[in-house]
């Protein structure tokens, strides 16, 4: 049932697509191709979240699934008067990680230039602190790979503050079963529900309820689900395992979230999908994340009067250069092929 070669083919191509919050309408583009090239039929909501909807064998009842496609990035917030880039977060990288990556410039005519971020300390040959200084967002920027030496030559190239850039996934699938890749949280999710989809038609699943499948654009700034459909009681966000500190979530594992930041997910419903973890000798792990919030609790501060849940892959080293298994991705699909069956 779960295909494993399709799904990493599809997690790659996803990837591979610059989707950074708010700068994400390619990568529901195609998403939104992939879907309908399996035959189903798609809503795009004002905001740029996109929904598939499945019939259920009880139609009285619409479970809903979420996933995000949007990531973590970087925006100019100005520009120096050397030609550098002063920066801005979209979302919350992990600052530290991002000195030497190279990245994309995209203008709001489309025009992509490439560059590296770098500390603006960046030689150790002539800055005493190059070693040491602190690398958040302040003391980072990005040297563009045009010959500009100060602000006028940028401004110039059509460049200008609220451009967004996008780093580097620097995507990896090992022999061994590992996907390497930044922007894991959360299209890895992504792919095992657009799996999911494409299992549903290729077997003639009809699920136990109405499913509809919710692509969301602004989870990493909080809001990608704060609205759902009104007929949507009960919502399974699929988000990445936090794996860490008296975690006990692996890189193999499906984690199920008992409780986040924004409090306790639906006590009946995460015991239910422990019991299926159980029932189909899944590699799961039950842990709380005290710094996270999801699609779901997104929904539950929008005012939705629904159950909520969130499941997904294990992953390590969240927001900075991550990593996950094969097998963490399979027990997820799993879990979720449980789920929609009962």
């Amino acid at each position: 049932m779960f295909n494993k070669e399709e799904t990493l083919s599809f997690l790659v191509e996803l990837l591979a697509i610059n989707s950074p919050t708010g700068y994400t309408k390619q990568a529901i583009d195609f998403v939104q191709t992939t879907v309908e090239a399996f035959g189903y039929e798609t809503i795009r909501t004002p905001k740029g979240n996109l929904m598939v909807q499945v019939a259920g064998q009880d139609t009285t009842q619409t479970r809903g699934l979420s996933a995000h496609v949007d990531t973590l990035g970087l925006m100019v917030r100005s520009i120096n008067s050397d030609g550098t880039l002063a920066l801005t977060k979209l979302g919350g990288p992990l600052t530290p990680t991002l000195d030497g990556e190279y990245c994309d410039i995209i203008t709001r005519e489309d025009t992509v230039y490439t560059g590296t971020i770098l500390s603006n300390t960046p030689s150790i040959h002539v800055f005493p602190d190059a070693s040491t200084k602190a690398r958040d967002i302040d003391n980072l920027v990005v040297k563009l790979d045009e010959r500009v030496t100060n602000k006028e030559d940028v401004q110039a190239l059509g460049i200008q503050n609220g451009d967004i850039v996008a780093y580097d996934p620097k995507v990896v699938v090992t022999d061994s079963g590992f996907v390497k890749s930044r922007f894991l949280d959360d299209k890895a999710s992504v792919a095992i529900l657009v799996s999911l989809l494409k299992t549903l038609k290729q077997e003639h699943i009809v699920p136990a309820t109405n499913l509809t499948f919710i692509f969301s654009t602004y989870e990493e700034v909080g809001h990608g689900a704060a609205w759902i459909p009104a007929d949507i009681t009960e919502l399974l966000a699929v988000d990445m395992g936090c794996i860490g500190l008296d975690l006990e979530c692996t890189e193999y594992d499906v984690s199920i979230c008992a409780k986040d930041s924004s409090g306790p997910y639906d006590y009946e419903m995460t015991t239910r999908l422990v019991q299926y973890a159980k029932e189909n000798d899944l590699n799961y792990a039950v842990d709380i994340y005290p710094m996270y919030g999801s699609d779901a609790s997104a929904a539950l501060g929008g005012g939705a009067n629904i159950r909520a849940a969130l499941i997904g892959p294990g992953v390590a080293s969240s927001h900075g250069m991550e990593r996950t298994h094969v097998d963490a991705i399979e027990n997820t699909f799993k879990l979720l092929v449980a789920y929609i069956k009962k």
